[in-house]
């Protein structure tokens, strides 16, 4: 069974590097790596050529990168990783495992990176009841069958939520598990934003997409609502051309 990584990414070639870095410690080893550039630059294609993976060059949409991912991964199953997430050493083992007994897809269990406390801990086990009983977002390690997802829409070429036709058909579809191992997923933009300020921001997101309310009008509102970075604090703001790139909807 043969697992590939889907990696879209945006003008953050650093973070780009310390993700692939840590897929090259998989044990087991991925049997693919697609990292899919929203900005075509050279720079991420070297990063790609020097860590053994592929690189596609693409328009800045995430939706529009992860589906390309999908279509030009050759794998068995498809495996797709946020550019600033740290996935467990273990992670191909089990997503292997939870196929062989019959699941379509899954997920893993949400944790912030950067140390815990008590607030992280509190909105982790508010996210893992999230996705235990609504929806489960792309930040989570998303994986799916090829077969599978060949019968879902797919992502949605859309500013915000564009995994969740996808995750819906999954369910419905056949068995779609959580995978107990972690996912580390960096701090930076809830530190930027505030915790509380942005989980209360994302659920408002989800509440108004549930409505019927336009993905890009509510990235349009979600604009004005997220803390700018200061210039010259060394992390990258070019994501805000990928319509939701930084995103994460716990």
């Amino acid at each position: 069974m043969r697992v590939a990584v889907i990696i879209p990414t945006l003008d953050d070639e650093a973070a780009l590097q310390r993700l692939l870095a840590r897929i090259a410690r998989l044990d087991p080893a991925a049997d693919e790596v697609v990292v899919v550039d929203g900005a075509a630059a050279e720079a991420c294609e070297l990063a790609c050529r020097g860590a053994g993976a592929r690189w596609i060059p693409a328009h800045p949409a995430r939706g529009g990168q992860l589906a390309l991912g999908a279509a030009r991964a050759q794998a068995d199953v498809l495996w797709f990783l946020r550019i600033d997430c740290e996935p467990h050493l273990a992670a191909i083992a089990a997503i292997r495992r939870s196929i062989a007994e019959g699941a379509v897809g899954g997920y893993f269990r949400f944790q912030f990176a950067d140390g815990p406390t008590r607030l992280k801990r509190l909105l982790e086990r508010c996210i893992a009841w999230r996705c235990r009983w609504g929806m489960v977002y792309g930040d989570q390690g998303l994986f799916v069958t090829r077969a599978a997802y060949g019968a879902t829409p797919g992502f949605a070429v859309q500013p915000l939520f564009e995994e969740v036709a996808m995750v819906r058909a999954l369910k419905r579809t056949g068995r779609f598990v959580a995978v107990a191992l972690p996912i580390a997923v960096s701090s930076r933009a809830w530190e930027r934003d505030g915790y509380l300020r942005r989980a209360l921001v994302n659920r408002m997101l989800a509440f108004g997409f549930l409505c019927g309310i336009s993905p890009a009008r509510l990235a349009r509102w979600r604009g004005g609502h997220a803390r700018a970075i200061p210039a010259g604090d060394g992390r990258s703001s070019g994501h805000s051309r990928s319509g939701g790139h930084e995103a994460h909807k716990g």
